[in-house]
């Protein structure tokens, strides 16, 4: 189910990755299609929308044909900006809801702007008994991951909510397992938690990132 969001010629950021609600993007920003966008977000406290690649580069390349990026996206909240250098933007965004493209416009200077509805976000799920130990295992990983690097963007330390929420620990496994992108983007567009996470289960299983025996 979807309806009409408030915004307008949202700008998009096609990616080689996909975002998923409730995590955290870090970027560099560096073509020119891009620098004046962000900035013009972030003064105006607006999102820009993050859709992930089926053809194409991030980094426009002369002569290459358009893009070609999914229907269905997230959008990204600028939380900090910096200006490590001239013509260099570093980014630490926020992702928030899903929407869907019904309308994409290429501008001349490159930028894609789209019409969008907004995607239902997931209703609150708790995480059932025989997928626990996957909650479990995504602690113990994250805590691993603050371990070594408590800079890192997925170094977070979650609370005992997120643990139990269907939503919550199977968009944060979704980030951290190494399948392959189309995979990631279906499980992205799921409109049902525990069927998302069931699936994100049978692969932590199948590869005994935590065996459910």
């Amino acid at each position: 189910m979807s309806q009409a969001l408030t915004l307008s010629s949202l700008p998009l950021f096609p990616l080689n990755s996909v975002l998923f609600p409730g995590g955290v993007l870090a970027l560099r920003v560096f073509e020119v299609r891009y620098l004046d966008m962000v900035r013009k977000c972030h003064q105006a406290g607006a999102p820009f929308g993050v859709v992930s690649l089926t053809h194409g580069h991030e980094v426009r390349q002369a002569g290459a044909p358009d893009e070609r990026f999914n229907d269905v996206g997230t959008l990204a909240i600028i939380e900090q900006l910096d200006h490590p250098q001239p013509g260099l933007i570093t980014l630490l965004c926020r992702a928030s809801q899903r929407f869907r493209i019904t309308q994409r416009h290429h501008l001349p200077h490159g930028l894609w702007t789209a019409d969008v509805d907004h995607v239902d976000s997931d209703l609150p799920v708790p995480v059932p008994g025989d997928l626990k130990k996957a909650a479990t295992a995504l602690a113990q990983v994250l805590h691993t991951l603050r371990q070594r690097d408590p800079e890192t963007p997925s170094a977070i330390m979650p609370t005992e909510a997120q643990l139990d929420d269907c939503s919550w620990v199977s968009n944060r496994w979704c980030e951290l397992l190494p399948v392959p992108l189309e995979l990631k983007q279906r499980l992205m567009e799921l409109d049902n938690p525990l069927v998302r996470l069931e699936l994100v289960g049978d692969v932590l299983e199948r590869t005994g990132i935590a065996p459910f025996q």
